[in-house]
């Protein structure tokens, strides 16, 4: 059930986030270099490192995006009618959580290093 419930969380997350930053994105660079500048500035310090709230989203975002992808994986699969065991499908279940996880430290630690 909380596998469920991460995945429709994690998909309007998505979307819902994701749009509203690529809009408010396109609208400051069409708007000109103060605007981009303003953008910019909301989610980095002077040094062009992340700020906390640019950790917060990046991180956040990054999550909801694995976790969503690794479910969808998980579904594709129930589709065909693999994992419906209850067994099989609790050790799938929280596989997605952990390959999430994993898979979100994974890639902040490669920009870390980068």
């Amino acid at each position: 059930m909380l596998v469920s419930i991460l995945h429709r969380a994690t998909g309007t997350g998505l979307a819902t986030v994701g749009a509203a930053l690529l809009v408010w994105f396109l609208a400051a660079v069409a708007a000109g270099p103060e605007s981009y500048a303003t953008f910019r500035d909301v989610f980095t310090t002077d040094s062009g490192k992340l700020n906390i709230l640019g950790y917060v989203l990046g991180i956040g975002l990054t999550a909801s995006l694995f976790q969503h992808l690794a479910n969808g994986i998980r579904h594709l699969f129930m589709d065909v009618g693999a994992g419906f065991e209850l067994k099989s499908n609790k050790r799938q279940a929280q596989a997605t959580i952990i390959f999430a996880v994993v898979m979100t430290v994974a890639f902040w630690l490669y920009l870390g290093i980068k």
